[in-house]
Formats: structure tokens, C-alpha cells, sequence
């Protein structure tokens, strides 16, 4: 096996154990590395070859993938017949700003449970008022902190393809 194979394979692996880290399916971080490293769009039937999986589930995951913007359909003048696959140019971004919208619905769900629970702790020894408190300023900040990486990023990803 090439070095070039083992690093493709690891980095499936890799991928797969990062994505079940965070709670999605393995299969989503085993497409998204095998399309990474693609030097051109691979036909769902190459995917399935290439990662031992069936149709079924690689065709839903890569419809989760493509609603998510990390993946898109592209031409291939190869073959017109069959649907072929890559990544989005702004894959790291798009994942970065799916997180990010992550953040922004629980800093609305902080702000609405501290609005609904305004005034209803006052017993003795319970801390829930000021939980939800920090709650709401800890996912503010983070959506500051996120907004200022953003902004870093784009500055960065300028300098690489300029």
C-alpha cells in the first residue's frame, strides 16, 4: 500500500471518529475526508466501492452533507448519466457557520428561559436564576468570540488563495 493510501485511510478514519465525537454519524465524517481528498468528483457508486457501504445510507448522508453545504453535486464530463460529488469550496467555513447557527439558537433559548424564569427563583440556596444568567452571557460571548474568527478567517483564507 502507497503512503499516499495510508494517509487517505486514516484520514477517513480520523474523520469518522471526529464527526461520532460530536454526536453525528461516522459515515458523514468517512464521505466528507474521502471527498477531501479527491483530486476530482467521485460518482456515488465510487463512494460506496471505495468506503464498503451501500447505496441506501451513503445517498441519505450525502443528502444531510449537501443541505449542510459541505458537499455539492458537480459535472463530470466522464459520465453525464450518474451523479457526481465534491466538496464545497468553503467546506471548513460552512461547517464553522452551521456550528455557529448552533450557538445563536441557544443563546435565544438562554434569553428566553431567563425572560420566562424572571423573578420565579427567589428561594433560599437556589442558584437557577443566576445559571440561566451565565447561561445567556456565556453563549453572548461566544457569539462574539465566533464573530471575531469569522472575521479573522475570512482574512486568512485570503492570504491562501491569493
Amino acid at each position: 500500500m502507497s503512503e499516499k493510501e495510508q494517509i487517505k485511510i486514516e484520514m477517513i478514519q480520523r474523520f469518522g471518529d471526529a464527526y461520532k465525537a460530536f454526536g453525528l454519524n461516522k459515515l458523514m465524517g468517512h464521505i466528507v475526508a474521502l471527498l477531501i481528498f479527491s483530486p476530482k468528483p467521485v460518482s456515488l457508486d465510487e463512494i460506496c466501492e471505495q468506503l464498503g457501504r451501500s447505496k441506501g445510507p451513503v445517498s441519505q448522508i450525502l443528502r444531510r452533507l449537501r443541505d449542510k453545504k459541505l458537499i455539492r453535486k458537480a459535472w463530470f464530463a466522464e459520465n453525464n448519466r450518474k451523479d457526481y460529488y465534491e466538496i464545497e469550496p468553503e467546506i471548513f467555513e460552512n461547517a464553522f457557520l452551521n456550528n455557529f447557527a448552533l450557538i445563536k439558537n441557544n443563546t435565544k433559548i438562554a434569553v428566553n428561559l431567563r425572560e420566562m424564569a424572571n423573578g420565579s427563583f427567589s428561594v433560599e440556596g437556589d442558584d437557577t436564576a443566576k445559571r440561566l444568567e451565565e447561561m445567556e452571557k456565556f453563549y453572548r460571548l461566544m457569539e462574539v468570540h465566533y464573530n471575531n474568527f469569522q472575521q479573522e478567517w475570512e482574512e486568512e483564507r485570503k492570504k491562501i488563495y491569493s
